[in-house]
């Protein structure tokens, strides 16, 4: 198969035709319209610095029902300990920069490009993306960021830097994700770590199907708020 590259129009190829390892075109822009179409066809950018935009629709594709989160006894102590004040929407800008600026093992620099923090600022600003934020006091401990369409939940990246504190933002998240009848987490990509939550990897036929099903409903746009018993309180 042969990698699209795109130009000023807002279009993408079928997501069928990526390449075995998910990539699917190259260039464009991150404004964004392109940036909702992407995501409303199963298409996400992920690239580094010096590199142009590369976009990805990989296959298998790791993804969580909401119903199906897996919650280990200790990330299940962790929640009932409400060590952390949960929020929604408060600090996106922080939180995306803190988890570009995260140490990874076994990662050297960051796929979250300047560019890449501006687009999803704006899309932010505009009711698409949120963050929820795990506070110690006035400390940003944890956090994690993503996409809203419909009734799917487009994962990004999370970060933290106290004990439990991202697992804890994530299992808030996708509690609350439930209650607003949310039926996809979208994970992107395979790691043990998410394996641990319960997502597994759909084949690409699949999650686009029920991608197709979860955007037939209405888009809650931001800004989001956590319920006030998922909140917690800072002990």
């Amino acid at each position: 198969m042969t990698v699209t590259r795109l130009g000023s129009a807002i279009v993408f190829p079928p997501p069928e035709e990526a390449e075995p390892n998910g990539l699917l075109a190259v260039g464009g822009d991150l404004s964004p319209e392109r940036l909702l179409l992407a995501y409303s066809l199963g298409i996400f950018p992920w690239y580094e610095d010096g590199l142009p935009i590369l976009w990805h629709s990989p296959d298998p594709r790791m993804a969580l029902r909401p119903p199906d989160l897996h919650l280990t006894r200790s990330l299940k102590r962790a929640l009932r300990g409400k060590r952390y004040l949960l929020s929604a929407d408060t600090a996106f800008e922080r939180v995306v920069r803190r988890c570009a600026e995260i140490s990874r093992p076994g990662q050297q620099g960051s796929w979250i490009t300047h560019e890449m923090i501006g687009a999803y600022v704006r899309l932010h600003e505009l009711g698409f993306a949120h963050s929820i934020e795990a506070w110690l006091g006035d400390q940003l401990a944890g956090g994690l960021y993503g996409v809203a369409l419909g009734s799917c939940f487009f994962g990004e990246s999370m970060f933290a830097e106290a004990d439990d504190a991202s697992k804890v933002a994530f299992a808030t998240l996708v509690h609350q994700l439930e209650r607003w009848e949310f039926t996809i987490v979208d994970c992107q990509v395979y790691t043990e770590h998410l394996e641990r939550f319960g997502a597994t990897e759909w084949p690409r036929p699949l999650f686009l199907e029920e991608l197709s099903a979860a955007l037939r409903t209405d888009t809650r746009r931001g800004p989001w708020q956590v319920d006030s018993d998922l909140a917690g309180k800072c002990s």
